[in-house]
């Protein structure tokens, strides 16, 4: 029995997820049943942007992890990116005892893998059926539920900037193909392999720097437009690593240069009708007004979860493409939000975010200052006009976050405080190390 798992497109709300993913519970297990499938690979996206993973076989998973769930390790959100344990009290819930979480699958996010293999991305709870908080996708879906409250349900497109270097670390290509027609295929056979995925990739370009590439997926409800955002960059990570290529997701490679995530979102009503457009074409309409005032309005002290990396802020010095000041313009890829598109089809594309923040964060971040926005009935500043700027570094975007009253009003004490433990370590992290830069600066001093 074939197994139906395209993505639809665009806004879809909780509940048409969870009737998906009911609907797909018979086809699996039929599926399973006949030998189709005989591995399903669990993903439960992390801290650091990247996914953790437990293969079980197909059988014990619709009979024992679908109905039970599976236990997942703890220490997955108390750990930084080399899986060392991060010492700070926002996280000593997740290692004391190393003990374990329950994971929840969502079968709505089935997608293949190898011939045989599936993939599904999970939630996580505690043993005794609470949430967490702080597990990215629990914190967005905890977004859109309130954001449904209101009547809105978002529709979300990601795109995502790539650079391809080769074992030396050189880029792939020597030049910039930027809306090249040479810069259209780094890899052979790249989109065929990432395709069996089927998550509807909208676009894929040269980038303006040489190597880099930008890869579209066509809008979707939020979680699976998070969701999908990293199962390619799995799949697509994997396909390069066998060509031996590095597929690289820093927010900037090289001195001078910067790799996005874009964040196109839009809202509707419940029945889909966009609450978008106002009188003219591209003006939004009173109440998307009040959501990208909220979004302006909160993006300094969340410059966190756009930039969680010391590398982030690299990206950040990149200007005019990776704005750092905050202003809204209409179709201005040089402002922080830009609107794109008309009428019905209008949406924000917010450009804070580099390549390597978590999107599920990035997103719940953004519902919920835009959210705050709405409720307040925020007035939007003029086009053009500036209205502040991100943190220009990480210590300023720690006591940002640390210290802002509007962001542990809008995502908790838990899920901030947990962003700026992972923050610090990071600091830490990197003032520990010695770089080739401070050899060289060093030896420029004798």
């Amino acid at each position: 029995m074939t197994i139906q798992h395209h993505r639809p497109v665009g806004p879809r709300t909780l509940a048409d997820r969870a009737l998906a993913a009911s609907s797909l519970s018979g086809a699996l297990r039929a599926a399973v049943a006949s030998g189709d499938v005989r591995r399903v690979v669990c993903l439960v996206p992390d801290p650091h942007a990247r996914f953790a993973a437990v293969e079980v076989g197909a059988e014990y998973f619709v009979d024992t992890v679908l109905p039970n769930g599976h236990g997942l390790g703890a220490a997955v959100f108390g750990w930084n990116p080399e899986r060392a344990a991060v010492n700070a009290p926002a996280v000593d819930q997740f290692l004391g005892g190393y003990g374990d979480l329950r994971l929840r699958p969502d079968l709505a996010t089935l997608a293949p893998d190898e011939p045989g293999t599936w993939f599904v991305v999970c939630d996580v709870e505690w043993p005794d059926g609470r949430p967490v908080p702080e597990a990215p996708r629990t914190l967005l879906r905890e977004q859109v539920a309130a954001a449904e409250k209101f009547g809105f349900v978002p529709a979300v497109g990601i795109e995502h900037e790539v650079t391809f270097t080769a074992p030396d670390g050189a880029p792939l290509a020597d030049r910039v193909h930027n809306y090249a027609v040479d810069g259209l295929s780094p890899l052979p056979d790249l989109h065929a392999a990432v395709d069996r995925l089927a998550l509807g990739a909208e676009s894929a370009r040269g980038e303006a720097h040489p190597g880099q590439y930008e890869i579209v997926l066509r809008h979707r409800d939020a979680l699976a437009a998070c969701d999908d955002a990293m199962l390619h960059q799995l799949v697509l990570r994997r396909v390069a690593a066998e060509r031996g290529v590095r597929a690289g997701y820093l927010a900037a490679e090289s001195t001078g240069t910067g790799s996005s995530c874009h964040v196109h979102l839009s809202l509707t009503d419940a029945g889909g009708t966009s609450l978008m457009g106002g009188a003219q074409p591209t003006e939004p309409s009173t109440v998307f007004g009040h959501f990208l005032a909220g979004v302006l309005r909160a993006a300094p002290d969340l410059t966190a979860f756009w930039a969680p990396t010391w590398n982030s802020y690299v990206r950040l010095r990149t200007a005019p493409f990776s704005p750092r000041t905050l202003r809204w313009g209409t179709d201005d890829r040089t402002a922080a939000v830009r609107l794109v598109g008309q009428g019905p089809a209008l949406r924000m594309e917010a450009r804070f975010a580099g390549a390597d923040a978590q999107v599920h964060l990035v997103l719940a971040a953004l519902i919920a200052a835009g959210m705050s926005g709405v409720a307040e009935r925020l007035p939007l500043p003029a086009q053009g006009r500036v209205v502040g700027d991100l943190a220009r570094t990480p210590w300023d975007a720690l006591t940002r976050l640390t210290e802002s009253k509007l962001m542990r009003s809008l995502l908790g004490d838990a899920a901030v405080d947990h962003r700026a433990a992972l923050l610090g370590e990071e600091l830490n992290a990197g003032l520990d190390a010695v770089s080739d830069w401070q050899r060289d600066r060093g030896d420029l001093r004798a």
